[in-house]
């Protein structure tokens, strides 16, 4: 079996946060075809990897879709010289899943049967209110209810505002190109009383997980840290400054008591080694279409759980995220949670082949081969961006 190309397939969809996914569909002369997924969170970032990818499929048109560990290599090798990180390891994700997806195919297996086996039956899912919603304090907990009732035991949201959003919908940071890390008293104190909100609603027993965004410096990470603990009990707070610095990151650990959550936009093994050596984080969040892909989570779950450090897969975009996440989960002993976008993930189903179950706030795997689901050919073409 040789590979015969790597096409994307950008598509529109409202399903999207960003209004659109980035697939990519590996293809043989065999004519089995694996999927990927790299969806990015910007337009100009998805067109990008669409080129990349081109380029990719050129160079590795005729290779043996079942060497998985020698692929990633070679792609990633030949990206060494311009930054093997950012967009270089989210085309080796993508591809690196899609081959897997390929390999179990032709087995007949799982995937999580070939990376040694389940060592649960469903995977655990943490998930996301829509803010959208919190018109008011009776909206607040109509939802958080929601997802309560949903069999959800943990939630994530972000509960600062985004400064300076004006009449065209952007944050300050968006419409002036770079970020400040700071938060108003007044913001600070909104988001410490939306979490007190969540936290009654909820109830003792449902894990309350805070989302930063990686938006703050360290004197404004550290206060509002632990304005929020304050507020009521987090279970951890993540991405508390840019990732670039992981100094700044020891700073904010060594002033709050929270836990730490730290992984979603670490790419490769070689990221989360100074993270794990350096206890900067309690729990590890890689993402498994930008960190590397199935691969690369199955080796970082495992440097992980030589520190009994919980691995929680981050998860922003589409399906074939999530079911590539979970396919490594089943077979990780230190999984925490995955997260998923809400708590009802209907919204893929005129994506795939057959709607994800996701019921009592886990999500149950099938025994079919690869990753699971296929996706809706007829959906792709018929909402496919142009790319010129």
């Amino acid at each position: 079996m040789k590979i015969t190309s790597i096409r994307p397939w950008l598509i529109k969809s409202d399903a999207s946060y960003w209004g659109e996914y980035l697939f990519v569909e590996v293809t043989t002369d065999e004519g089995v075809s694996g999927w990927g997924e790299i969806t990015t969170t910007t337009k100009l970032a998805n067109r990008a990897l669409c080129t990349i990818l081109r380029q990719i499929g050129a160079a590795v048109t005729g290779e043996d879709p079942a060497r998985i560990e020698h692929l990633w290599h070679k792609i990633f090798r030949s990206f060494t010289y311009m930054g093997s990180r950012g967009a270089a390891v989210e085309c080796v994700s993508a591809i690196d899943i899609a081959l897997w997806d390929i390999r179990g195919k032709v087995l007949g297996k799982p995937i999580y049967e070939l990376l040694g086996g389940p060592v649960r039956d469903e995977i655990a899912l943490y998930t996301h209110p829509n803010q959208a919603k919190f018109t008011s304090k009776e909206a607040v907990v109509r939802e958080i209810r929601d997802i309560v009732e949903s069999g959800h035991t943990a939630l994530k949201f972000d509960p600062f505002p985004h400064q300076g959003r004006g009449a065209d919908g952007l944050s300050r940071e968006q419409r002036d190109g770079y970020l400040d890390g700071s938060m108003t008293r007044k913001d600070e104190r909104e988001a410490a009383e939306l979490t007190a909100l969540i936290r009654e609603t909820a109830g003792p027993d449902v894990d309350i997980l805070i989302d930063a965004h990686g938006r703050f410096d360290v004197p404004t990470a550290i206060r509002l840290c632990r304005s929020l603990e304050e507020a009521g009990q987090i279970d951890w707070f993540e991405e508390p400054c840019p990732p670039e610095s992981l100094n700044a990151l020891k700073q904010v650990r060594d002033k709050v008591s929270a836990p730490i959550s730290w992984g979603e936009r670490g790419h490769t093994k070689w990221d989360f080694v100074p993270v794990l050596e350096n206890k900067l984080a309690d729990y590890i969040m890689p993402d498994v279409t930008w960190t590397g892909g199935i691969t690369e989570l199955k080796k970082i779950s495992a440097l992980c759980e030589a520190y009994y450090i919980p691995v929680s897969p981050h998860d922003a975009a589409g399906p074939i995220n999530v079911v590539a996440g979970a396919q490594v989960m089943m077979t990780v002993p230190n999984f925490y949670k995955l997260e998923t976008s809400e708590w009802n993930l209907g919204k893929y189903d005129h994506l795939i082949d057959r709607p994800l179950d996701v019921s009592n706030g886990s999500l149950k795997l099938t025994s079919k081969p690869g990753l699971g689901v296929e996706m809706n050919r007829d959906y792709l073409q018929a909402h496919e961006i142009e790319l010129s």
